[in-house]
């Protein structure tokens, strides 16, 4: 991986980021160096409460530069932004780059599904999706990573022994062997890696 990582990751053209139970902390500690001119869309799907107003866009903001965002129905996906699926809606990702918001049946028992996002996202950008899956208790996300995969993206998975509940990152790995598998610490250096490497493009 490692001959092949810096001409890979400079096709990369957005990023999407899954996690369950422990995911909050997971994700602060990978996103809290980004700097506000990351150069890329980071588009994230992390299980809440069905009904729960989560305000993770307002949380995350105050932890890190990157302009902050919810994902809205038919938005064009930005360079540069973080982006959180809104509570009780799946985010899928169209071909024109732009979101799709759904209220479909929960999938893995999840809405919204981090399987659905990584799936329309690897439809949309192919070899251009890198898919990363953090800590979590149930299987979303495995068969979303293995679509990337198909599709030539490059996919990262949280170290078990790194995350909180081992479920889904376990889950993926026994699925389909990631390119990657990283605790939290490597996860950051790799995000601001491919952030520097597609800045001088």
């Amino acid at each position: 991986m490692d001959a092949l990582a810096n001409e890979r990751l400079k096709e990369i053209k957005a990023v999407v980021v899954g996690a369950s139970a422990g995911g909050i902390e997971a994700m602060m500690q990978i996103f809290s160096t980004l700097p506000a001119d990351y150069p890329l869309p980071i588009i994230c799907v992390l299980h809440m409460p069905d009904k729960h107003d989560s305000n993770l866009a307002e949380i995350f903001q105050q932890w890190t530069r990157i302009k902050v965002l919810d994902a809205e129905d038919k938005a064009t996906i930005q360079k540069g932004s973080l982006y959180f699926a809104p509570a009780g809606y799946h985010l899928l990702i169209e071909d024109d780059a732009t979101f799709s918001l759904s209220c479909e049946q929960p999938v893995n028992y999840s809405r919204p599904s981090i399987d659905l996002l990584m799936q329309t996202a690897a439809n949309a950008y192919g070899k251009g999706i890198l898919g990363i899956l953090l800590t979590g208790a149930n299987f979303d996300g495995a068969m979303g990573m293995k679509a990337i995969k198909d599709q030539g993206g490059i996919t990262i998975v949280q170290e078990p022994l790194d995350a909180k509940s081992v479920t889904m990152p376990k889950e993926a790995i026994k699925l389909q062997k990631p390119d990657l598998i990283q605790g939290l610490s490597d996860i950051k250096i790799m995000l601001l890696r491919l952030g520097d490497l597609n800045a001088v493009q």
